[in-house]
């Protein structure tokens, strides 16, 4: 039997996975680590702290089985995250995340001096706070002791497979969100490495995600209890690793994922980008390419109400008297910008806000106009992508927000798209896992490896009188953020 390690190496822990050649879950660890707020807005984190939790995560996760039988290792992980080496591949620094807003002045500067049309033609896609380009202008700005040593820029899931194998390397699709690749053409931008003022030996080797970057150095495989050739695969940003999870691969596959932030992802075999850059173009993990809307908060928002509002964790009973005939009626709206949004409005000072409640309004109508909200806003990042003509008829949909059977109603009508709810869901670490088999042989293609594990459980039909409600109230929900916009200015700049 071949057993094959998936790593999802998320914000607060690693989660890491033990799968079979059949697809089965044999066993899954997570190991949390600490993050790091030196400054209001900050976050950063140490990669030792990854190093650690993978290096003691890997040998609990293979207890009762036998490591001898371990032929690959893939991984996913947070995006965007800048790791800088010295000469010596010695941390220079804590690693700046994807969730740190100090770069607000060089996101200006690549978006307003640089400009947006002249970036989109460089790497496909503009400067958000996120992406890794400013965080390496920020440090070339405010340490520049620090940034005359850095040797090589790498990505967080990247020092783990560095850690693993000795290779600097990275995939086109974490590498994407960098704003630094080529993303059409998937090789390094040599115009945006100089606007850094870095070179492209200061970059790793790029790879498409189910290739091999190498086999884990000796020393690595005796302290972990695996075999000195156990392959490790170039791996892939956690969306793109998930939507490999979920089996959103080749032309036209979306999935929709309802977790603390939300994204719609949709898979393509053609490079393609908005004229507005609403969603990012980014490279996919089956060496095709995809769009992506990434909203700030989607579950967070309901969780919210219900935590700090409500004061109550039983969200069933909260959402227990919104029945179907309620579906589609809502006076009451909700804007879900709880903290600004990214696609397709790309707003730091967008604020969540209820408007339409009158004496009437209940506390149901409130919890309704939060789940409805999040759908309206998901979908104008599918609007985005309709606009270009790709049809979105039916979509996976998977996160915690999911195993809500009402929010998930709301969503395909509000979409008038077929939901597909899967058998197994197990985000990145599956996707990393599915990537190493490709990268071992076990299966020839990324798409033929979805096509055996990735199976779907149930479905949500949307109801055709209740998409023309929805349809009704989402063009309603459309004229709510361009009349607030000036406002959500001006209030931000009064705090």
């Amino acid at each position: 039997m071949k057993l094959y390690i998936g790593v999802d190496l998320g914000t607060s822990a690693v989660k890491l996975l033990l799968m079979n050649e059949q697809g089965e879950i044999k066993n899954v660890v997570s190991k949390e680590y600490p993050l790091e707020f030196p400054q209001p807005g900050w976050s950063q984190q140490a990669p030792e702290d990854w190093r650690k939790a993978v290096m003691e995560g890997i040998p609990q996760l293979l207890q009762g089985f036998n490591g001898a039988d371990v032929a690959g290792i893939g991984c996913g992980g947070q995006m965007h995250g800048l790791v800088i080496l010295d000469d010596q591949d010695k941390v220079i620094r804590p690693a700046i995340l994807w969730n740190d807003g100090r770069t607000a002045k060089q996101v200006d500067f690549l978006n307003n001096e640089i400009g947006k049309e002249k970036l989109s033609r460089l790497t496909a896609n503009i400067a958000f706070a996120g992406f890794t380009a400013p965080k390496v202008l920020w440090v070339r700005e405010n340490e520049p002791e620090n940034f005359s040593r850095i040797a090589k820029i790498m990505l967080p899931k990247d020092y783990v497979n560095y850690i693993l194998t000795g290779v600097h390397a990275c995939d086109y699709s974490d590498a994407s969100g960098m704003l630094l690749l080529d993303v059409e053409h998937k090789c390094w931008s040599r115009e945006m490495l100089d606007i850094c003022g870095i070179s492209e030996n200061q970059m790793p080797k790029l790879f498409e995600s189910y290739q091999c970057i190498g086999t884990v150095k000796p020393e690595i495989a005796k302290a972990l209890g695996i075999p000195e050739n156990v392959k490790v695969a170039a791996g892939a940003g956690d969306n793109a690793a998930a939507a490999v999870g979920t089996g959103v691969v080749g032309e036209g596959g979306c999935n929709i994922s309802l977790g603390t932030s939300g994204t719609v992802f949709i898979s393509s075999e053609k490079f393609g980008v908005d004229n507005h850059n609403a969603l990012h173009a980014f490279a996919h993990a089956d060496g095709g390419y995809h769009l992506m809307g990434c909203m700030l908060s989607a579950a967070s928002c309901n969780k919210w109400l219900m935590d700090e509002i409500y004061k109550t964790s039983d969200y069933a009973a909260e959402q227990a008297d919104i029945t179907d005939d309620k579906l589609g009626e809502n006076h009451v709206y909700f804007l879900p910008y709880l903290m600004g949004e990214r696609s397709p409005i790309n707003d730091t000072n967008a604020r969540g806000t209820f408007i339409g409640m009158s004496m009437d309004t209940t506390r149901s109508d409130l919890t309704q106009a939060v789940l409805e909200g999040v759908a309206f806003a998901i979908r104008d990042s599918v609007e985005v992508a309709r606009s270009l003509g790709i049809e979105i008829n039916t979509s996976k949909i998977c996160g915690g927000g999911a195993k809500s059977p009402l929010w998930k109603k709301i969503i395909a009508n509000v979409l008038n798209a077929q939901l597909q709810c899967l058998e197994s869901e197990q985000g990145p670490g599956m996707g990393g896992a599915m990537l190493a088999m490709v990268a071992c042989g076990e299966y020839g293609s990324v798409k033929e490896v979805c096509d055996k594990f990735v199976h779907v459980a149930s479905t949500v039909e949307p109801d055709p009188q209740l998409v023309a409600k929805y349809e009704k109230r989402y063009q309603q929900f459309r004229q709510i953020y361009p009349a607030c916009k000036a406002l959500f200015a001006e209030f931000v700049k009064e705090c």
